[in-house]
């Protein structure tokens, strides 16, 4: 096995590494320690930000740089790193068209955020969350290459990586647990964890860093819990801005459910859109566009004058605009439509009330007046009572952690205890990375910060790499066995693979021993997600190393009808139909990467809409073919793959 880079986390950030890698001609190992890659990436609702995009500029958007730069800044207030702010920035508009020319992905919806001077979040016109569309892409392209070429890309799920390894200031792997075994694999590490917006454990950075947020509802899934700061802490690297949580302004409240731990997002885009919020008096409180961390203060103010519950309101306008967003949400149960009169029945003020707060916003909109807010922007004006609605309960939730380890401009970690020189051979992107958002992060800029970092930390990996195994300082072992083989591929300009051979034709790897070898390769998936087969599941992933062919799906002949489905409405017992199928999710909740809340909402129902806004068809033939136990009775399985 030729020398690879070790990337750790399967999210956007961790993926655009690991294609990076790829694309430079270097081998990868990507290790995830959940059962399905995506994190928190696939959750993402409002979109990736580019400065002087193609998109942009075929809108005669005039959006610049410079621009994106000062606006970022501004919003990292005192904590702003410049060096760090510019790569995010000035390599904007490259990330976003990696994503479109590489992954033929479709980001030409441009819209504007809170604290951003021009349109400039983009996504696509498919009916998915952006997050969800962008990573899936990623993942089903590395899954591909998982399968096509093993010798220079390997898929490790369920690999809970547990040390970085490390001799003086160089690193040399990492070693994981996976099945009970420990395994240690040796090369350059890349290290995408994510953040620390779930850390709830007995170690809780949370607890640590800001416990006044240690009892709010997050949005993060249950792996969000700072594995990657307390290792690197561990080995002297820095720990920077931990104190800066991003409590997000709009969680949406289940009615049903008001008190739960993990929350689903309402998207930056519907107030961006022209959602307004309100009190429990009917009346408006702040400028909805502002700084996350500046509205959450805001509402907050409210509930200590005993003004809450807090209502996003968005009208028939703005609903028309965002439709996949208000069918999602009120698919789940988290938002409803109703006319002027419910509306005015629902927050229990008097219809004045609301009618003054309409009449004086229309004002602002129009520019007749000035908003005591300070409002500048405003869409889908105007607001009439005699208009229908999409309501739902708010209240700030944990989101985003800026706080992270010190790298500097080529997401090299910093060691703290060697002068704040670079580690060899150790580098840092996505969330784990601080000092990037400074003490607040710009909506859309989290996408963002996971595709132009996660790419610098591959092109400095791949470097490192190269230089290494060029200049024959691998190892000493690796040394003594033989010589380097370059391939060069005509069909791709600028493409080069290095192989490391004993001699005799047979590749070896840097220094790991061949049982560590055999481990590894046993271990090696070829699927992105957990694989539900009849001879093995997600529980014994040595079982599961590829994922199921769609050619070979069958759905069962056994027919349910749709009021059979509604008797398994339980968590011990949970039937969900969709698209004609009916699958038995009760053992596969924690599989699910959106999390099992996302499943509850959708208890023997069918969820065939909702599904088909987060996810391809393909999903369940390749995923999840061994959870689905029959068809529904009178309808045609309408599943396209």
């Amino acid at each position: 096995m030729a020398p690879r880079v070790i990337v750790v986390g399967g999210g956007l950030s961790g993926l655009s590494a690991a294609h990076t890698i790829y694309l430079a001609g270097g081998n990868v190992v990507l290790l995830d320690k959940n059962n399905f890659m995506g994190g928190n990436s696939t959750k993402a609702t409002s979109g990736i930000n580019g400065a002087l995009t193609q998109t942009q500029t075929d809108q005669k958007i005039a959006d610049s740089v410079k621009q994106f730069y000062d606006d970022t800044l501004k919003s990292a207030r005192e904590k702003a790193r410049p060096d760090l702010i510019k790569v995010l920035t000035y390599k904007s508009a490259g990330a976003v068209e990696w994503l479109q020319e590489v992954f033929g992905l479709d980001l030409t919806l441009v819209s504007r955020l809170g604290g951003h001077s021009f349109p400039r979040t983009h996504r696509g016109h498919d009916a998915k969350f952006p997050g969800m569309a962008i990573t899936y892409a990623l993942m089903q392209r590395f899954e591909e290459l998982a399968e096509s070429e093993p010798e220079r890309v390997q898929l490790i799920k369920k690999a809970k990586v547990e040390k970085i390894n490390k001799e003086g200031n160089k690193v040399t792997g990492v070693t994981y647990s996976f099945g009970g075994e420990e395994t240690v694999v040796e090369g350059p590490v890349i290290l995408a964890t994510g953040g620390y917006a779930a850390d709830f454990g007995e170690t809780s950075l949370l607890k640590k860093w800001r416990p006044d947020t240690f009892d709010l509802a997050t949005t993060n899934g249950a792996h969000a819990t700072g594995d990657g700061h307390k290792m690197l802490m561990n080995i002297g690297a820095n720990g920077i801005d931990m104190e800066s949580v991003q409590v997000h302004p709009t969680g949406l409240i289940d009615p049903k459910d008001p008190g739960a731990k993990t929350k689903f997002l309402a998207a930056e885009a519907l107030r961006g859109e022209g959602g307004l919020l309100l009190n429990n008096k009917g009346q408006r409180f702040t400028d909805e566009l502002e700084h996350r961390d500046y509205v959450s203060g805001k509402m907050w103010e409210e509930k200590k004058k005993d003004l809450w519950p807090i209502r996003l309101v968005l009208n028939s306008k703005a609903s028309n605009v965002l439709d996949f967003h208000t069918r999602h949400y009120s698919g789940r149960g988290l938002m409803k439509k109703m006319s002027g009169k419910e509306l005015v029945k629902e927050i229990g003020c008097s219809e004045e009330a609301l009618v003054k707060t309409f009449k004086e916003y229309n004002t602002y909109a129009s520019g007749e007046a000035k908003d005591p807010f300070n409002k500048k922007y405003y869409h889908n004006a105007p607001f009439e009572l005699d208009d229908t609605f999409h309501v739902a309960l708010m209240e700030p939730v944990l989101h985003f952690t800026m706080g992270g380890i010190e790298i500097n401009d080529q997401a090299q970690c910093l060691n703290g205890e060697n002068g704040n020189k670079p580690f060899d051979g150790l580098f840092v992107c996505g969330e784990l990375a601080g000092g990037v958002h400074g003490a607040n992060r710009l909506g859309g800029s989290s996408l963002l910060g996971c595709v132009v970092y996660g790419r610098v930390a591959g092109e400095s990996a791949s470097k490192y790499l190269f230089q290494k195994v060029l200049s024959g300082g691998v190892s000493s072992a690796a040394q003594r066995l033989g010589q380097i083989s370059l391939h060069i591929d005509p069909s791709q300009p600028g493409k080069v693979t290095v192989e490391w051979t004993d001699g005799s034709g047979t590749g070896a790897s840097a220094g790991s021993h061949s049982s560590g070898k055999d481990k590894q390769q046993q271990q090696s998936q070829a699927s992105a997600g957990p694989v539900m087969t009849n001879s093995g599941d997600s529980d014994d992933p040595a079982k599961v190393s590829k994922p199921n062919s769609l050619k070979d799906f069958k759905v069962p002949e056994a027919e349910f009808s749709l009021e059979e489905v509604a008797k398994h409405n339980t968590k011990e017992d949970l039937w969900i139909a969709v698209k004609g199928v009916v699958m038995n999710v009760t053992d596969w909740v924690d599989e699910h990467p959106g999390g099992p809340q996302a499943l509850f909402s959708h208890m023997g129902k069918d969820a065939s809409e909702e599904f088909e806004m987060l996810h391809d068809d393909e999903v369940i033939p390749k995923y999840a073919a061994g959870i689905v136990i029959g068809r529904v009775k009178g309808q045609q399985i309408r599943l396209e793959y």
